[in-house]
């Protein structure tokens, strides 16, 4: 008995397509249009988010330590900064490795350094972050400490990325929503043309007896296969159009000298979908649901 009302349910939501093949695509062009710029937002807010933790994994504070430093004192100071929260990773930069890095720095000219004492240079431990909205923080606690003579790190420039992160993922989110309300009322519409082309027959249906939930969801089944297979051609295109973005822009060059790389869409695959497939079921769900309220009422 589940398997016939279930085969009638899904077949009445095809039949409902295909007499309404008008409405159905161009419900169905609109909604692609709209979940692939969803996936681009998806997409830019994934790699915005990539991108902040690359940098995080580069940017480092370095901390300076008084030369008078005992090699306990020096120790302890690494110790301490290392439990501190945000911090990722820490190196220790000894006085002789300074010195080299100077000389490294120098090139041909290195000679110049014959002769230079290691011990004029500080030693310190160069820090990365876990997030850079905590650098402000992990420096003032350091500073805190003793033993320490100076600390340098690029604070303006963490400060313009964090904001700059935040506001695109600010505004994909706020689009986001407003394409996902977008969604529900072309979908809704849609579905009330069909709703309304058989009102006579929802009100014979009521007449002998049909129940409400009996007589919406081949609608709402409509509005899921509609919803899902727009996903389905959504997620395709999605795929294709970063591949060759992935592949033939020059863009991606330009990050590669930065340092910076696009997330592998892979990564991304099975969270899009996922999405997809709660926006396809949830849209079609509530827009038919809405749709139908005019009709069913007792």
């Amino acid at each position: 008995m589940r398997y016939n009302v279930l085969t009638y349910l899904i077949g009445e939501g095809f039949a409902n397509i295909f007499k309404n093949k008008k409405q159905a695509i161009t419900s169905f062009i609109t909604m692609c249009l709209i979940m692939i710029f969803f996936g681009i937002c998806f997409i830019l807010i994934g790699n915005i988010n990539h991108f902040v933790k690359q940098v995080e994994s580069k940017q480092g504070i370095q901390v300076y330590i008084l030369n008078d430093a005992t090699d306990e004192e020096v120790e302890k100071i690494g110790a301490d900064i290392q439990a501190l929260e945000g911090v990722n990773t820490i190196e220790f930069v000894s006085k002789e490795r300074a010195l080299e890095t100077l000389q490294e720095w120098y090139g041909e000219k290195a000679k110049a350094l014959d002769g230079v004492n290691s011990n004029i240079f500080p030693a310190s431990y160069i820090i990365t972050l876990t997030d850079l909205s905590l650098s402000s923080s992990v420096q003032d606690k350091i500073k805190a400490m003793d033993n320490i003579k100076e600390i340098t790190s690029s604070d303006q420039v963490m400060e313009k990325l964090v904001k700059i992160a935040g506001g695109i993922k600010t505004g994909s989110y706020i689009i986001v929503a407003a394409l996902i309300i977008i969604n529900v009322f072309i979908i809704s519409n849609t579905i009330k043309l069909t709703v309304y082309a058989r009102r006579k027959e929802i009100s014979i249906m009521k007449y002998v007896g049909a129940t409400n939930s009996f007589i919406r969801w081949p609608f709402i089944v409509e509005g899921i296969i509609i919803g899902l297979i727009s996903g389905a051609v959504s997620l395709a295109l999605i795929a294709g159009l970063y591949l060759i973005v992935e592949q033939n822009i020059s863009f991606v060059g330009f990050l590669t000298t930065l340092g910076l790389s696009l997330l592998d869409f892979g990564e991304m695959f099975n969270l899009i979908l996922v999405v997809y497939l709660i926006l396809g079921v949830g849209i079609g769900i509530v827009g038919s649901s809405l749709s139908m309220r005019k009709y069913l009422k007792v």
